[in-house]
């Protein structure tokens, strides 16, 4: 481990230490304060924020892109400390803090056995809804999570959502599919972040006019298990409350090949996740390249962070 991996650990350590005992308006004041110093900074995050955002708001002026941009800072550090306070709060908290629209889509969908994939873009606090699901609706998941570094990092987040009720599988180790594959046709719950590619393998989507890349995987086991695939979006407002929606089912066409059934579905939910993040595009925490004119040639796609 190098000095930066682990300064890099001990402030996450630092933050599931300390931030989940301070009162949230203390939290809230510390996130704020955090993101502003961060957005007048200009760094590589902030201003990849902005080209992005410009894709989403392509109208938006300079100074429009700069609000976008603080506020989604905001929202950004917002979801960090409310995950940092996540193992702290209580069953009745995590249940009153999201209030999602359309849930019958996937609570039929799990009465029926069939199995349900929730896939999501990076909008809003996905760490928050998984509680959600784990508490309110008393139904443990899957999901899958990106190998990071430093090793102990990668654990943290193991641990921490292990914690909120969740199980855990690396993505890299070429075993994560056949599990979720296995957790479906048992008619259980998968949720994965589908709106950026890991794999330089994903399948290619118009997304606000332009050519991106995102995950085949939730197609692939929807095609494969017969599981229901369910678009979901997050939202902040004013309140404490989250917002979201799930969306309806994304059906597997009739016909087609493979391939092009999985390129038709991984559009439909291209179309759902931009949907949410035209409305609410400063909750779109996407601080990486996205969109494959963004992505150098020369660089793995999962490698273009800055």
């Amino acid at each position: 481990m190098n000095a930066q991996e682990r300064l890099t650990d001990a402030l996450y350590g630092l933050g599931w230490g300390t931030v989940k005992k301070l009162p949230e308006p203390v939290a809230v004041r510390l996130g704020r304060t955090i993101a502003d110093a961060a957005w007048k900074r200009r760094g590589k995050g902030v201003l990849r924020l902005e080209n992005n955002y410009a894709r989403v708001v392509p109208d938006a002026s300079p100074e429009r892109l700069a609000e976008l941009s603080r506020a989604g800072m905001r929202s950004y550090l917002r979801y960090w400390m409310e995950s940092f306070r996540l193992p702290a709060w209580s069953a009745e908290r995590v249940k009153t803090g999201f209030d999602p629209k359309d849930v019958h889509y996937l609570t039929e969908g799990l009465a029926s056995g069939r199995g349900v994939i929730l896939a999501l873009p990076h909008l809003g606090n996905w760490d928050l809804a998984g509680a959600w699901v784990t508490t309110k609706l008393e139904t443990r998941f899957t999901t899958v999570a990106e190998r990071l570094k430093p090793e102990t990092l990668y654990d943290r987040f193991v641990a921490y959502r292990e914690g909120l009720g969740m199980e855990v599988l690396p993505h890299s180790g070429g075993s994560a599919f056949g599990t979720l594959a296995r957790r479906l046709r048992d008619g259980g719950l998968v949720c994965l972040v589908a709106d950026r590619d890991l794999s330089a393998s994903g399948v290619e989507v118009k997304f606000f006019g332009e050519t991106a890349r995102m995950p085949a995987g939730p197609a692939l086991l929807a095609q494969q298990t017969g599981a229901l695939l369910l678009p979901v979006t997050l939202w902040y407002d004013d309140s404490p409350v989250m917002r979201g929606r799930v969306h309806p089912p994304v059906e597997v066409p009739e016909t087609g090949t493979r391939a092009e059934k999985t390129s038709v579905m991984a559009q439909a939910l291209a179309d759902a996740f931009a949907t949410g993040i035209a409305e609410h595009p400063e909750d779109w925490h996407m601080l990486q390249r996205l969109w494959v004119a963004d992505l150098d040639p020369d660089l793995d796609p999962q490698k273009g962070s800055s």
